[in-house]
Formats: structure tokens, sequence, C-alpha cells
């Protein structure tokens, strides 16, 4: 069975045009989602499906520069964009990451992926987010097999279920048999993703502070109880 993870990404954004290559420490923060998901020791691969546009050349550069796999497909259907590029890499398993998690982390990528295998028989989909969310947003981890991700790009015809993914699969359309993976303590309430100039600035603080990233979650969530007037940076995202 290979396993890999797919990054999306894309300069374009309405709220925070090309964050992903924002400066955290040095690096592009698509850099540091990659270096992150790469640790995770249950992956095969890390590979990131970027759209045709011209635009999105300097993130075709970037993987090139790192020696990174990528994959362009389409801006729109990102649906298709996934499938494709586990056509393209004979995934079994997909992993799916986006490119506005700078905080990934792969002790629970590994996790939801090992939740999955131990019960690949009985689930489709396994997740950290659906139905409920309980580690901070931007820890985000979906997956599933290469069989349900085929069947929502074949029966999901809306622009809604293209652009996002994997609605079809969890909002029950087609029965597909789901799974969610919880934390002990609910921590929903932590903003870690990147989408405004509230998010890059906490996100910014964070990896001065470390100055790498091969830190913890746990590490961040110890960061932040002895520096909490920083949450109210991103705290109206």
């Amino acid at each position: 069975m290979k396993r890999g993870a797919i990054i999306q990404a894309r300069m374009g954004s309405s709220r925070l045009p090309g964050k992903v290559l924002a400066d955290l420490a040095g690096e592009p923060t698509l850099t540091r989602v990659v270096n992150r998901t790469r640790r995770a020791e249950t992956l095969d691969t890390v590979i990131v499906a970027t759209t045709t546009e011209p635009g999105d050349d300097p993130l075709v550069d970037l993987c090139a520069a790192s020696g990174t796999a990528c994959f362009r497909g389409s801006e729109a259907d990102v649906l298709d964009r996934y499938y494709q590029t586990a056509l393209e890499h004979e995934l079994d398993l997909v992993v799916r990451i986006t490119s506005d998690c700078p905080l990934i982390e792969p002790a629970i990528i590994d996790l939801v992926v090992l939740r999955y295998l131990e019960q690949a028989d009985a689930f489709d989909y396994v997740s950290n987010i659906v139905p409920d969310r309980t580690f901070p947003r931007g820890l985000d981890t979906e997956v599933m097999s290469i069989e349900a991700l085929s069947r929502a790009w074949q029966e999901g015809p809306e622009p809604f279920y293209r652009e996002h993914v994997t609605p079809w699969i969890y909002r029950d359309q087609g029965g597909f048999r789901i799974h969610c993976v919880r934390n002990d303590i609910d921590l929903s309430h932590h903003r870690w993703t990147l989408d405004t100039p509230g998010d890059l600035a906490l996100l910014q603080r964070i990896y001065d502070h470390f100055r790498r990233d091969d830190f913890s979650w746990n590490e961040v969530l110890t960061l932040l109880g002895e520096n909490e007037d920083w949450l109210a940076l991103n705290r109206d995202a």
C-alpha cells in the first residue's frame, strides 16, 4: 500500500494573496508545510498539487529547488487535481493537507493514518475534523482510500464539491464510512491556520521563537500559554 500526502497550494487567495510564500523565520510557508509533513513516519511520499496557472510557476520552481514532487492541475476543480495527482503517483492511501497549515503536526498525521490502517476494512475516510474538531484549526488531517477519492471524483457533480474535495465523502451523500480522531481536550478554539494578516502575525511570532520547523504542537501550546497576549493577534479572524 503506497501512502502519500497531497498538499494543495496556489498563489491566489482572496484574503491574503501569496500567503503560501509568506516568510516564516527565513523560509516560505509552503516549505515549512512540506518539511513538517515529510516527518510523518507513515507516509511514503509528499506531493504538492498546484495549478496550471502561470501565477503558480513560483510554487513549481520552489518544489524543484527542494526536490519535492509537484503536480499541476485544475485551479477550480481541486477534487480533480487531487485525483489526478493520486493516479500519477499510484497512491492507495491519500492524505489531504492544505498549504495554509504551517504548524501541521507529523505526529497527528501519523495518528490519523494509523487509525485508518488499524480499521481499513471499517472506514473509507478518517480525519480529525469531521464531525467534531477537537484539535487546533491548522492541524487538519484527512485520510481516505483511493477508492473513496475516486467515488467522490465520479459522483460529486456540483462546483462546491469539486472545490472543497472531501465534503461529498463526509456529508454522507454516498454512504461513506467515516471516523473522527478526537483529542482528549477540546482545543478547537486555537487558530493556527494562515488566512489573514493576523494569522500571519501569530505564526511569525511562533516561528521567530523556534527558528526551525521541527518543534511539536505541544511545544506551541506551551509557548502560547506563556504568551497569551499573542492569541489576540488573530482572535477576530
